[in-house]
């Protein structure tokens, strides 16, 4: 069984007690589960959940418990609304930006801490393409790229992820005073990864791939991809809860892009809500993919900036809690005037 939250609603207190529920303890309200089961799917009003059995219930629960906080060191990532993550790309062949940083790390830090001012609550540092085709980097290779511009940020009181696959960088990156990993081949890549995070205890965001362990980009061969990603990424946090680390610490990624078709894509950005039933924040990476370009004439990725915003608001809709972009100020901006349009709404 899977519960997407479905039939939002502006104004919560025009409803009787347990007619809505607030989602993941954020901005939005909802009344009602789109329920899949057995490859059926029918729609259910809170008010009926209780006929539903222990299945929903425990989704449920998830759905609607706030995200904790995380507090790390000076720094605290809320998840109570929206929070943008800029993208900083240590490469010189990243799909968008792959070069412009990568040989001063003044002037990176310069592009991070301008990414900060312009309402990054996270900047994500990267230093391996990822983008289909890219060669593999050496680690030594990319811990030199990545640390000296994440101790510069850190110094500057950013809050910083590393963004990589290798253990050696994540370690590097994690003395260095990064606070969060993220992976996109959710720890499996490198088999010392998760010994890494678990011993550090530090808050890691797992993203889906269909072959974490060759690069990320297979093919799928999904029977319904949304309800695949989900059940990957439950059996994922369940392997790094056994491991010792804890739930409120794992943050999910569906993967937009990797190892999925357009459609795929589509789906998953149209049901992005299913992911609260995981108990965890959820990250939404769609910012100048190819997706943008394939729905507008082939925009090319410089010219995607209009689609980019489009769907950190979708994600913003949806609950998504961190919208991983690289048009920081555009993205901020946006994010503003729909809180001011919910402020609103929520006081009737």
């Amino acid at each position: 069984m899977h519960l997407r939250p479905i039939h939002f609603v502006d104004a919560p207190f025009a409803y009787a007690d347990g007619a809505v529920s607030r989602l993941a303890g954020g901005m939005q309200w909802f009344a009602a589960y789109e329920v899949s089961e057995g490859g059926a799917k029918r729609i259910v009003p809170l008010t009926e959940l209780a006929n539903l059995g222990p299945r929903a219930a425990q989704l449920h629960q998830r759905i609607t418990a706030p995200r904790p906080p995380l507090v790390l060191g000076a720094r605290t990532l809320r998840f109570d609304q929206p929070v943008v993550a800029g993208i900083l790309n240590m490469t010189p062949d990243s799909f968008s930006d792959g070069g412009v940083h990568r040989e001063d790390p003044a002037v990176a830090t310069s592009a991070g801490m301008a990414m900060a001012g312009a309402g990054a609550g996270m900047i994500d540092v990267g230093g391996e393409s990822t983008r289909p085709g890219a060669a593999p980097v050496w680690e030594q290779d990319e811990a030199d790229r990545v640390v000296p511009v994440i101790e510069r940020l850190a110094a500057a009181g950013a809050l910083v992820s590393i963004d990589t696959r290798k253990a050696l960088v994540m370690e590097r990156a994690l003395a260095a005073g990064a606070a969060i990993v993220n992976d996109v081949s959710a720890l499996l890549w490198d088999k010392r990864a998760l010994d890494v995070v678990v011993g550090a205890s530090c808050p890691v965001i797992i993203m889906h791939s269909p072959d974490p362990e060759k690069g990320g980009h297979g093919s799928g061969g999904y029977r319904d991809v949304v309800t695949d990603v989900f059940d990957w990424l439950e059996a994922r946090i369940d392997a790094l809860t056994a491991a010792g680390l804890d739930r409120g610490k794992i943050i999910v990624d569906p993967g937009i892009g990797f190892g999925k078709s357009l459609q795929d894509n589509l789906a998953l950005l149209n049901d992005l809500a299913i992911f609260h039933g995981l108990g965890c924040p959820i990250m939404l990476g769609a910012s100048r993919k190819r997706l943008i370009g394939a729905l507008s004439n082939e925009a090319p990725v410089g010219e995607r900036l209009g689609g980019s915003v489009a769907l950190a608001l979708k994600g913003a809709a949806a609950g998504v809690q961190l919208l991983r972009v690289h048009d920081v100020a555009e993205t901020v901006q946006a994010l503003r005037v729909w809180r001011g349009m919910r402020d609103r709404a929520l006081v009737g």
